[in-house]
């Protein structure tokens, strides 16, 4: 893809992974280059602009798919597990079911700490703490049913079509 592809890419899911600007989308691109983990080839068009084309390398699947493999982390941000799905087309089957449930435990976890402190705290909280936490329960409880689904559609999947 060319730099505008990918930026156009991540701009069309903005508010869940923010929005890259092209000052700083180049000099990450730059850097993969010169660590050897993407190449770039120039495809010159006839009346317009060339178009400079990042692939990934060798090194560069190897390096995703070590990053990939990594457990996200018990605190990983919404944004971190958006990005991992941006890319679930690197995961075996069995690596995204294991990313999914995972995510669905972190949720579950923040869902009950939520929870808890819905019932420890009230009554002593302002209308915006309320709202909050409100908001809180409401996204992790979307969320869940999100995972839930996604990975009842996975699990129904032919182990045949597995990479």
């Amino acid at each position: 893809m060319s730099g505008y592809d990918i930026n156009r890419v991540l701009k069309s899911l903005g508010w869940l992974v923010g929005n890259p600007s092209f000052g700083s989308l180049y000099p990450a691109l730059h850097a993969l280059q010169e660590d050897g983990l993407v190449t770039v080839d120039v495809d010159n068009r006839e009346r317009k602009p060339s178009r400079k084309i990042y692939s990934i390398t060798d090194a560069g699947t190897q390096t995703l798919r070590q990053w990939i493999d990594q457990p996200a982390g018990p605190h990983a941000s919404t944004k971190a597990f958006v990005m991992r799905l941006i890319l679930a087309d690197s995961y075996s089957y069995a690596g995204l079911i294991g990313q999914l449930h995972q995510r669905r435990a972190q949720v579950a976890a923040q869902r009950t700490a939520l929870e808890q402190t819905a019932t420890t705290q009230d009554g002593k909280r302002g209308l915006g703490q309320q709202m909050a936490l409100e908001y809180g329960l409401a996204l992790a409880n979307t969320e869940l049913a999100w995972l839930d689904s996604a990975l009842e559609r996975l699990l129904k999947r032919p182990l045949a079509t597995e990479d």
